[in-house]
């Protein structure tokens, strides 16, 4: 891999060097690195392109690294990567997708990834997103996470976006069972004209069930950031969904939760909190030195933190 391709997997999955463990890495539309393990298998799909990861159950303290780098401009590629995640598993998924993008052309991925994870199971899964290049061309991602969680499993997912993509759709469905767990965290920056949108759907089907829906969010100068939940519980359950973001310049900010209550013991709550940064937080920092803007920067870095 050339310099910049592996500074996009820096960035995206913190590889300095060929990991430990199963991890399968994808360079421009192709594989260009895979290894498995006796309890982790990978692969390839015959009749699409993508991957299927294979985890045994009772699978404990391993890692699966499947980061996608693209420095081709114009490229544009769907991959389709399931994971199927046998009994009292408990693993560790770090994805993510970097894009590099000097040309005229625009480049994309979608990413569409489904989890079955089975019962008491247990994932960890870590998903960044980063963009660089100095073209006119448009760097889009359009990543869709399709989760199913069996009774007693639960996944907890870190997804981040903070610099570099102009315009992405994030789609993340989810069944929940008897006593399952999801937790979601979300972390995105926009700016300039970058548009980003993020569609949560979960079906709390089971009792004892229970989901946390967490994103923060900065929008700067005409970006724009769009965020939709809709949580539904069809049992005895827990769903919270939270959206904080902060608007700057002349950006744009919207927030549409959803909550349906189809049980009489489903405990449901929703909060968001949009607004500019508060001037005696400026103030403050300035006091101690910091210019408007370093101190403006200090705190959009604690918020996304």
């Amino acid at each position: 891999m050339d310099a910049i391709q592996q500074n996009l997997l820096e960035q995206v999955a913190g590889l300095h060097e060929i990991p430990a463990g199963a991890y399968n890495i994808r360079a421009n539309g192709q594989m260009a690195g895979r290894n498995t393990t006796a309890n982790i298998d990978i692969v390839t799909k015959q009749d699409s392109s993508g991957i299927d990861i294979k985890i045994r159950p009772g699978t404990r303290n391993e890692s699966v690294h499947i980061p996608v780098v693209l420095s081709q401009s114009g490229l544009q590629e769907s991959v389709y990567n399931d994971f199927f995640v046998g009994e009292d598993a408990d693993v560790t998924i770090i994805a993510g997708c970097g894009i590099h993008n000097s040309g005229d052309g625009a480049s994309e991925h979608s990413g569409i990834h489904r989890f079955f994870v089975e019962k008491n199971a247990k994932v960890r899964y870590v998903e960044k997103h980063y963009g660089s290049g100095d073209g006119s061309g448009e760097r889009i991602m359009n990543p869709a996470t399709e989760i199913h969680l069996a009774e007693g499993a639960s996944l907890e997912m870190d997804t981040v976006q903070i610099k570099g993509i102009d315009s992405t759709k994030r789609v993340t469905t989810a069944q929940v069972a008897d006593g399952a767990s999801l937790v979601i965290r979300e972390k995105i920056m926009t700016h300039g004209r970058q548009y980003a949108e993020t569609d949560f759907c979960v079906e709390m089907d089971g009792d004892g069930s229970s989901v946390n829906l967490i994103s923060r969010s900065v929008a700067k100068e005409h970006s724009r950031q769009l965020f939709k939940s809709r949580i539904v519980g069809n049992g005895r359950c827990q769903g919270h969904s939270e959206c904080d973001a902060i608007i700057m310049d002349e950006a744009s900010v919207s927030a549409i939760p959803e909550l349906t209550a189809n049980n009489i013991d489903a405990n449901l709550i929703h909060e968001a909190a949009i607004g500019k940064i508060a001037g005696e937080q400026l103030m403050k920092l300035m006091t101690l030195g910091l210019t408007e803007k370093e101190a403006e920067e200090q705190i959009v870095n604690g918020f996304l933190k």
